[in-house]
């Protein structure tokens, strides 16, 4: 038996739970989230603990058993608590601010680049360079992280761009003055 999915998640107070046929719905404080079930795994629900089964010891069934029980428990923590991302700006004249549903960056293209955020992710900016990403969707705030990283992701010569926040950037040396041979 998978030793993830064997794990019972602990469901708290604030946290509605309701199963369907294939679905699992997850209402909170900060959210309403689904998790699909795939065909053979199983799910029990009693005394604020929820329990994932599977109908077989299959290869596929195996491999979906931990998998299922972690977007579960995320999906309770989602919507208890909510996930957080930090994204870090560096380079001269690099901002970013909020303005209304969008992110708007300036990152030394000759234009500005507004970055739409879904509707379950909000953003905030502290101090113009830091992005603060927050959602009770682990995989959508994942998702639009990195979509916004890409927008100027960091490059290694002088480490300018959008990183996650503590990200180590390697970096490398630049060219060294020519010196001219007689």
């Amino acid at each position: 038996m998978s030793r993830l999915g064997k794990l019972s998640v602990t469901i708290p107070a604030a946290v509605k739970v309701a199963v369907d046929q294939g679905k699992i719905k997850f209402e909170g404080p900060k959210g309403k989230l689904a998790v699909d079930l795939p065909n053979g795994i199983g799910v029990t629900v009693d005394s604020g603990k929820l329990q994932v089964t599977r109908s077989s010891d299959e290869a596929e069934q195996k491999a979906k058993h931990g998998l299922v029980r972690t977007l579960i428990y995320n999906s309770v923590k989602g919507v208890s608590e909510g996930f957080e991302r930090k994204l870090e700006i560096k380079g001269v004249g690099f901002r970013a601010a909020v303005k209304g549903t969008s992110l708007n960056l300036i990152v030394g293209y000759s234009h500005q680049v507004d970055f739409p955020l879904p509707t379950t992710v909000t953003a905030k900016v502290e101090g113009n360079t830091i992005v603060v990403l927050q959602s009770p969707d682990k995989n959508l705030l994942g998702d639009t992280a990195a979509k916004i990283r890409a927008v100027r992701p960091p490059e290694p010569y002088q480490g300018k761009g959008i990183r996650y926040m503590n990200e180590v950037i390697k970096r490398k040396a630049g060219k060294s003055a020519a010196t001219g041979a007689k």
